[in-house]
């Protein structure tokens, strides 16, 4: 069982970048899928980047170009790289399994705001 939490979120102008982390606990990180969601005020949670244990990556296209998923599986940590930001960014941002996330466990999140 893996347990996930989120940190890293902040204030930033457009442009600027973030690293957000997910911590894991639990011995089956590595071969964990850990998907980065994302919830903005009013809208409905989607589904932005995921990082695999084989190190396949995939993005939506609203940040291909701009974010990169990587991960360090001493420190059990995976990370989403923000680069170039963009106001429309601002969301609560989640790591999470795919198990969990079609479960509807969530954690709490960090929050991003990009201002103008």
């Amino acid at each position: 069982q893996v347990r996930l939490v989120e940190s890293g979120g902040g204030l930033v102008q457009a442009g600027e970048s973030l690293r957000l982390s997910c911590a894991a606990s639990g011995s089956t990180f590595s071969l964990q899928t850990i998907g980065w969601y994302r919830q903005a005020p009013g809208k409905q949670r989607e589904l932005v980047a995921s990082g695999s244990s084989g190190s396949s990556t995939n993005y939506a296209d609203s940040v291909k170009g701009r974010f990169t998923v990587s991960r360090d599986n001493v420190k059990n940590t995976e990370y989403l790289q923000m680069n170039s930001l963009k106001p429309e960014d601002t969301a609560i941002y989640y790591c999470n399994t795919p198990l969990w996330a079609r479960l509807g466990l969530w954690g709490q999140g960090t929050q991003v705001t990009v201002s103008s």
